[in-house]
């Protein structure tokens, strides 16, 4: 047994069944339900169910069609993470498919002229901002563990979409309204795809109920579903490598880039809290920030009964999270190239060190990262230096039980809106790469974790999570959109149901909390104005903000075996069942 708690191991008993070994009628049927961000998704995910297909086949239809209705958030040439649970050996695996940065990519790349960062927009509107897309690959490896029908039979309702038309609806269309001026309607080679997609000849967005068409799209499906090789190397992967090479601000991807990606299968990581198991993905990944916090919690001063209703128990939520995003910041970055100390964020000593931090009476003088080091199973020499990753909003997430009780909790991302606003094959191609730290060192020559380098992937604030029982079953999935501030988000469902006795709904429905920094964001329309002032008295610096970002998805399994979910109503959130 692995010494720190988090590694979980006695769930993990087997990582390695595949599709041929798995049945629709291997075991007993459970309830069904299908939580995502948009209707067509969440009925596309059902029809996959009703096929008898598993929880990963019904992902990958249910990805397709957000990459199609919903291209302002995720879609194929994008990136994710999925964490699956497998009821029928009670075990917990994560597939990575996070994007990478090309062989040729610079640690100066998002610099300009005078080695200062470029502006976002100039960076994000660029061919350097794209990454070798990711998602696709992960869901071929996914299926080839965990699934049950053919892949090529689960891109129909996305290609008859594409094909067929599907209608603006009012959020991708407040999206156009608010965001579509970033979308340029000519580069050099003439007009933009996306421009003429979008954009009626009057030079306004397409109204809501528009009837949107994307042929481009219905052929890129058809050459996935014959071949997902196809999108890798083949043309596509052509098409994609050109129109990063553009002008302006050509970027650096290749075809042997995208020829070169391999998704990955890992452990998941867990924390345990109260009776529970909760489980997430490794970094790139920041979970780790999510399971940071509710350590912290475990070992502070403890929540009153009051729940929500006492202004000290969001107090304490808020200082807990200063200091697992001050630690995440820190050291969290791609383990492939950067040692990150795992084991002593989540170590139990460093927990309780860094929850002795936190004030019942006012807020913490100062926030800084910790020294998890002391520790983690390996030690380091290295110094880092202060994080400047940029804060960026964007990405979905969905939560699926199937037939079998296997469950998927996925949280997919173009990373900003619209990614890099640049289409090939009916697609948005991601700007994954401004998830990097546009500086390599910081002011005092320090280096920076999550800089760029060759072949590395940036820092991920996706955070898919699957709760399990004291017997290693299944028993919440959730997680959410919002850039950096998943991480609080997916946070808020989790002390929300388990601490405060909240429905799943309920939870969801709770005022966003974002504590990164001495900043407090909270979400001004949620919250009443006694809990504002009430924080603000207690001497933390909240900012009443009148919209919070978060898209979550979650299911929970009752004690009688029956399934709850909740859908953010911040978005235009689903719940789907059978």
């Amino acid at each position: 047994m692995h010494p720190y708690r988090f590694l979980c191991l006695f769930i993990f008993a087997s990582l390695t069944a595949s599709a041929s070994e798995k049945t629709p009628t291997a075991v007993k049927p459970s309830p069904v339900m299908v939580v995502t961000a948009n209707p067509h998704a969440t009925e596309a995910g059902l029809e996959i169910l009703r096929a008898g297909g598993s929880a990963v086949d019904a992902a990958i239809a249910i990805e397709a069609v957000l990459s199609l209705v919903e291209p302002q958030s995720s879609g194929l040439a994008g990136g994710g993470f999925m964490v699956h649970f497998d009821a029928s050996e009670n075990a917990i695996s994560v597939f990575d498919g996070r994007e990478t940065a090309p062989a040729a990519a610079t640690a100066d790349m998002f610099l300009d002229a005078d080695n200062k960062p470029m502006g976002f927009l100039d960076a994000k509107n660029s061919g350097l901002s794209t990454g070798v897309p990711g998602v696709l690959a992960m869901l071929s490896l996914a299926h080839e563990d965990q699934g049950l029908l053919e892949w090529s039979s689960l891109f129909k309702r996305a290609s008859q979409l594409a094909t067929d038309g599907f209608n603006i609806s009012p959020r991708l269309y407040g999206m156009l309204q608010r965001y579509g001026k970033y979308i340029p309607a000519t580069l050099e080679e003439g007009p933009t795809e996306a421009h003429e997609y979008f954009f009626a000849d009057n030079g306004q967005p397409h109204p809501v109920g528009h009837i949107l068409k994307n042929p481009d799209y219905a052929n890129t499906l058809k050459s996935i579903a014959a071949d997902v090789s196809a999108f890798y190397k083949g043309p596509i992967a052509a098409q994609i490598a050109e129109m990063v090479q553009r002008p302006p601000r050509a970027g650096r991807l290749t075809v042997e880039d995208i020829a070169g990606y391999q998704a990955v299968k890992h452990y998941a990581l867990c924390q345990p809290y109260k009776d529970v198991q909760v489980c997430g993905a490794p970094p790139p990944s920041s979970w780790v920030a999510v399971g940071m916090i509710l350590g912290i919690l475990e070992n502070s001063h403890g929540f009153s009964e009051k729940g929500t209703e006492d202004p000290l128990n969001w107090a304490l939520f808020a200082q807990a999270q200063q200091l697992a995003y001050a630690d995440r910041d820190q050291y969290v970055a791609d383990t492939r190239q950067i040692d990150v100390p795992l084991n002593g964020l989540l170590h139990p000593v460093y927990l309780a060190k860094r929850a002795a931090l936190i004030s019942k009476d006012s807020a913490m003088a100062s926030i800084f990262a910790g020294d998890p080091w002391e520790y983690n199973t390996t030690s380091s020499t290295q110094v880092n230096g202060i994080d400047a990753t940029q804060d960026v909003h964007g990405t979905t997430h969905f939560v699926i039980v199937d037939a079998q009780g296997d469950v998927v909790s996925m949280t997919a991302t173009v990373e900003s809106i619209f990614g890099t606003t640049r289409m090939v094959g009916g697609m948005f191609l991601n700007n994954e790469l401004t998830d990097f730290s546009f500086q390599h060192t910081d002011d005092k020559g320090l280096p920076i974790v999550n800089a760029v380098a060759p072949n590395k992937k940036p820092r991920s604030s996706m955070s898919p999570t699957i709760v399990l029982d004291n017997k290693g079953q299944f028993l919440m999935a959730t997680g959410s959109p919002g850039g950096n501030n998943i991480i609080a988000y997916t946070a808020k469902t989790l002390v929300g149901v388990f601490d405060w006795g909240l429905s799943p709904q309920e939870a969801v429905d709770l005022p966003n909390l974002v504590a990164r920094g001495e900043k407090v964001r909270l979400e001004k329309d949620a919250a009443p104005d006694t809990l504002i002032k009430a924080l603000q008295d207690f001497g933390l610096n909240v900012d009443a903000s009148r919209g919070e970002n978060s898209g979550l998805s979650v299911i929970l399994r009752k004690p009688d075996g029956t399934l709850e979910g909740a859908a953010d109503k911040r978005r235009e959130g689903v719940i789907g069942t059978l």
